[in-house]
C-alpha cells in the first residue's frame, strides 16, 4: 500500500464493525423518504458550539446545495483549515468519492480532480491537524473530518457527512459542523452508483461533483 494510507480504508473498517451492530436510524429518515430534516444540535448547546450563528460553509454540488453550520468553538483549528481551504478554492472541481447509504458522503480529496479512480482517498493537504475530540454525538446531518492515517492527528482536507446515526465513530473523528439545508442532496449522493468498476465499489465519480465550496457570512 502507498505511504499515503488510504483515508477511505480506515472508515471502511469502521462501517464493517458497526454495520453488525445495526447503528441506524429508521429506514425512511436513512433514505431521506421520512420527517422533515432537523439539524441535530440547537438550542444552549449550539450556542456553545458556535460563534457565527449565521455563517455557512456552502457546498455547491452537481445533485444540489448542501449548507453547513460550523462549530468553530468546539473545533476552532479544524474550522479555520476547512475555511481557508474553501476561500483558495481547494475543494473545487473534487468530488465525493466514498458514499454509502446508511452511513455517510466522503470527499475533500484533491486527487479525485484527475481520471484515475485508484489514487481516491490518497491525497489531501499538506498541513495536519491535532485532534479536537468532543462528546458530539455522529448523528444524521453532522460534519466530520477523515484522517490521511491511522494517527488520531492526521486529518487535513478530507470530510465526511453522516447520512445516518454511528454512535462508534463519537470521539474517533472530529466533528465541525452540521447541515443545515440540503440534507435532500446528501441522500442523493449518497445513492448515486459506483463507476469505478471496483467490486463492491462505493465511488460515484463525477455525478458527486462538488462545483463549489465557499464560506457565506
Amino acid at each position: 500500500m502507498k505511504k499515503g494510507f488510504k483515508i477511505s480504508i480506515a472508515l471502511a473498517a469502521v462501517f464493517a464493525i458497526v454495520a453488525g451492530a445495526a447503528y441506524i436510524t429508521k429506514a425512511s429518515s436513512v433514505m431521506g423518504t421520512g420527517s422533515k430534516y432537523i439539524p441535530p444540535i440547537s438550542g444552549t448547546k449550539l450556542d456553545q458550539y458556535t460563534s457565527h450563528p449565521n455563517r455557512r460553509l456552502v457546498i455547491v454540488t452537481v445533485q444540489g446545495t448542501i449548507k453547513c453550520q460550523l462549530f468553530e468553538n468546539l473545533a476552532p483549528n479544524h474550522v479555520a483549515q476547512f475555511i481557508m481551504l474553501a476561500n483558495q478554492h481547494f475543494f473545487d472541481s473534487t468530488y465525493f468519492h466514498r458514499v454509502i447509504p446508511g452511513f455517510m458522503i466522503q470527499g475533500g480529496d484533491p486527487n479525485t480532480k484527475d481520471n484515475d479512480y485508484s489514487n481516491d482517498g490518497m491525497g489531501g493537504y499538506s498541513q495536519r491537524l491535532m485532534a479536537e475530540f468532543s462528546p458530539v454525538h455522529h448523528a444524521r446531518g453532522i460534519l466530520s473530518t477523515a484522517r490521511q492515517s491511522g494517527d488520531a492527528n492526521s486529518a487535513t482536507s478530507q470530510f465526511f457527512i453522516m447520512q445516518a446515526d454511528y454512535p462508534s465513530l463519537d470521539n474517533q473523528y472530529t466533528v465541525w459542523g452540521q447541515v443545515t439545508d440540503g440534507m435532500d442532496v446528501v441522500d442523493k449522493i449518497v445513492n448515486l452508483p459506483d463507476v469505478s468498476g471496483v467490486p463492491g465499489g462505493t465511488n460515484p465519480g463525477r455525478a458527486a461533483m462538488i462545483l463549489q465550496m465557499y464560506v457565506q457570512n
